[in-house]
């Protein structure tokens, strides 16, 4: 809608006029063929109640309209307005263009934000702090707070059911597609092939990780760290038919030729920092995975993969 003509300094031009609202223009736009001018939001809803010009009935759409000319909206900028806010006692009369930013902070706008000062801190519309109560307001602020974090337990006790369920089903299917892999050849094949496609798809979705101090590495964890490394990357989706192998991969003994003693450790010390590895989510350790690996000689890989925890030195 147009800005009241009675608002501005002096005689307003026709052509600054919407023939809609027949105020001045605001936010104007313009028809393609005639060129007759309208506001923004009058002539929106004037085309979806009838695609025409509303002056000379030409066929036009919304996607047609296009800005108005610079020396229209040059036009529009220099005229003088009275502030929005004249009815409640302000007298600034400025140019059009700076209406919008002398509203922003304009101290007679009844709707304008201020922190109540009689100790809640909340921020109100000027023309409420009369009737403002802070105890009242509070209690309504707490009581919105408390439905929110109801509504939010809800969602996450129905969230976590149905994490539940799933892995409920999806356990169910794994224990057929084990049951049927003994049963039947073909079955086994697409049993192996479906895990297979499971490790690749989590081992993708790990972030790669540098080994900055080798020096730093753990070949005995204890069973407490042992316990905390399974825990994270079971967090992380590591499947369940590998996640027992890789973690028994986590101690020297385990490791292969080039690794499960601290003179072949030594020895290879070149080798492994060519490894390509993946890091365990919020932990100090990586995992090195055979398909990352193709490059590294067979002493120095063991399937499903190695779990290498350290004591610091990773990124």
């Amino acid at each position: 809608m147009g800005y009241e003509v009675n608002r501005f300094q002096g005689d307003v031009d026709e052509e600054l006029i919407c023939p809609i609202c027949s105020g001045v223009l605001e936010d104007p736009l313009q028809a393609p063929v005639c060129e007759h001018a309208f506001c923004r939001v009058c002539i929106q809803e004037w085309i979806s109640r009838q695609p025409t010009c509303p002056v000379d009935r030409q066929s036009i759409t919304f996607t047609q309209l296009r800005p108005v000319p610079r020396i229209l909206r040059n036009l529009l900028a220099r005229m003088c307005i009275s502030c929005d806010n004249f009815v409640y006692g302000c007298p600034m009369i400025l140019k059009l263009d700076a209406l919008a930013s002398h509203l922003e902070e304009c101290e007679h706008n009844p709707k304008r934000p201020l922190p109540c000062e009689q100790g809640c801190g909340l921020v109100i519309p000027k023309d409420e702090l009369q009737e403002h109560n802070c105890v009242r307001e509070l209690r309504t602020l707490m009581q919105s707070q408390q439905q929110k974090m109801a509504d939010f337990q809800r969602e996450l006790t129905e969230q976590r059911f149905i994490i539940k369920e799933q892995k409920r089903e999806l356990k169910l299917l794994k224990d057929f597609m084990r049951a049927m892999r003994l049963s039947n050849p073909t079955m086994r094949a697409i049993a192996d092939q479906m895990e297979r496609d499971e490790t690749i798809r989590w081992i993708g979705s790990l972030t790669r990780a540098r080994v900055t101090r080798w020096g730093g590495m753990i070949s005995t964890p204890d069973e407490i760290l042992q316990t905390m490394i399974k825990r994270s990357l079971l967090e992380s989706g590591c499947p369940s038919h590998i996640i027992n192998e890789l973690m028994g991969n986590c101690h020297e003994s385990r490791w292969p030729p080039g690794l499960n003693s601290l003179e072949t450790r030594q020895n290879n010390r070149r080798q492994y920092e060519n490894y390509i590895c993946k890091r365990v989510p919020g932990k100090q350790a990586v995992l090195v995975f055979p398909c990352d690996n193709t490059h590294m000689p067979e002493e120095m890989m063991i399937e499903p993969g190695l779990v290498m925890i350290f004591a610091h030195g990773i990124e």
